[in-house]
């Protein structure tokens, strides 16, 4: 019986980096997640996901094919270059896939993250039975992915559906990336966060200061989520906000590419029906009126786990 093969994926965040041990069917056999330590520079960030694969490794003892990585910003494949990812200060370029490929003397193959997580729903999941899709990751930063025949567009460089980074707001507020009004800047997850908090000084009513044990640091998206679920109307009109920025953004996606199937994955994804239903209405009342009808806005199947599985894709289908 011949042995099953094994790839590292690993899935960089702004706040956590995940890493897997992954079979050429996608499952994970061990994973393990450590800090990202992004405000300390890429220095640290790289030290980091060094120590988590060897924390993997060390556990588990498996011979690897190779090591994918799926990471925040613009990626020149070749190269395994990191460019300006946001959310990550003191970056500028960084030889990534050099810096992992000589501690451990295996492939390195670097993608955007958001693309390494459509690649994966693409292969595993929910894009499967899809020719074209756009897949949306909504976490500290908002990413996407595009599919096109059923292979990633990645654009001249490497930085084609950076969704996130579309203006929704020409005067709006300022984005980490360096531009004003972009999606991210309203709906990824620490964004988010601090405006609901700043709105909840004015707001009589909302459960959500008690399901935080009236310590609103620890305020997340999985909390907003319950509160709605409870009747809390402010969170509940969180959540539709969010629904109808995201769906501002993808409408210009949508009537650009006319692709209209959309996977959104990604922690704040967790808000449930109530965004789903929020940002195909929306899209539904933006988008051509001959693209109305085939819009679909459908979750991700692999929810955490896409951008593990999707980067160790990358060594198994080299995409």
């Amino acid at each position: 019986m011949p042995k099953k093969k094994y790839a590292i994926g690993v899935d960089l965040g702004g706040t956590s980096i995940k890493i897997g041990l992954v079979d050429e069917k996608g499952k994970i056999a061990e994973k393990v997640s450590i800090d990202s330590l992004a405000n300390d520079g890429p220095k640290a960030v790289v030290s980091q996901i060094k120590k988590g694969i060897k924390q993997l490794l060390k556990k588990d003892g498996h011979k690897i094919l190779g090591i994918g990585v799926g990471s925040p910003g613009t990626i020149r494949i070749k190269k395994g270059t990191v460019e300006d990812p946001p959310n990550f200060p003191g970056w500028g370029k960084i030889h990534l896939g050099n810096l992992i490929k000589k501690e451990f003397k295996v492939e390195v193959f670097v993608e955007n993250d958001a693309n390494a997580a459509a690649i994966g729903e693409l292969i595993y999941g929910a894009g499967r039975k899809y020719e074209n899709f756009i897949m949306i990751t909504l976490g500290t930063g908002v990413g996407g992915g595009i599919i096109i025949n059923k292979k990633i567009y990645r654009g001249e460089v490497g930085g084609a559906g950076e969704l996130g980074h579309v203006t929704i707001d020409a005067e709006g507020v300022p984005c980490k990336c360096g531009s004003f009004g972009c999606v991210e800047a309203y709906i990824g997850s620490n964004y988010l966060i601090e405006r609901v908090k700043t709105e909840l000084q004015r707001v009589k009513k909302s459960i959500l200061l008690e399901l935080c044990g009236n310590n609103l640091d620890k305020l997340n998206p999985q909390i907003i989520h319950e509160a709605a679920e409870r009747g809390d109307q402010f969170a509940g009109s969180v959540i539709i906000d969010t629904g109808k920025r995201l769906g501002y953004g993808l409408s210009n996606a949508v009537n650009i590419m006319d692709i209209a199937t959309i996977i959104i994955g990604g922690g704040v994804a967790g808000f449930g029906e109530l965004l789903f239903t929020s940002v195909e209405e929306t899209l539904k009342s933006r988008v051509m009126k001959p693209f109305q009808s085939r819009v679909v806005v459908i979750p991700a199947k692999l929810k955490n786990e896409a951008g593990i599985k999707g980067a160790s894709a990358l060594v198994f289908y080299k995409s």
